[in-house]
């Protein structure tokens, strides 16, 4: 299997409900490293897993709407906890989105799975993978 890995950052501000997040209930900020690894068995007539610059630019455009925001105010996540484990999610379907919609080109619809992991430190993330 072959994989390739873009990565952005974005800078969020959020708050948790409930008691099991102890002091994070309160407004706190959060700085995302996010990778986002496409996978695919076979490389296509390029050589390639996916053209590199079309992944990085699908990553900016998916992670433009929420950087430097109060998730908190965007009502796509009202009713829910914005955990890191939550957002990779978020940040998962937007990317499979653009495949499907061959944002990355007809060569990334050979593309078998997607995963993404949010860094909130060196010592904590979270990834969501799913197959395509």
């Amino acid at each position: 299997m072959y994989t390739l890995t873009v990565r952005d950052n974005v800078m969020i501000a959020h708050s948790f409900t409930g008691e099991v997040f102890g002091p994070a209930q309160k407004l706190h900020g959060a700085t995302y490293v996010v990778d986002v690894s496409f996978e695919r068995p076979e490389l296509d007539d390029h050589d390639l897993v996916v053209d590199i610059g079309l992944a990085s630019e699908v990553l900016g455009k998916v992670l433009a709407p929420i950087n430097m925001q109060n998730l908190d105010e965007l009502p796509q996540f009202s009713g829910h906890n914005t955990t890191t484990e939550f957002m990779a999610r978020y940040v998962f379907d937007s990317v499979a989105q653009a495949v499907r919609n061959g944002e990355l080109g007809e060569g990334a619809r050979a593309l078998t799975a997607l995963k993404v992991t949010l860094s909130e430190s060196h010592i904590a993330w979270a990834s969501y993978r799913g197959e395509l």
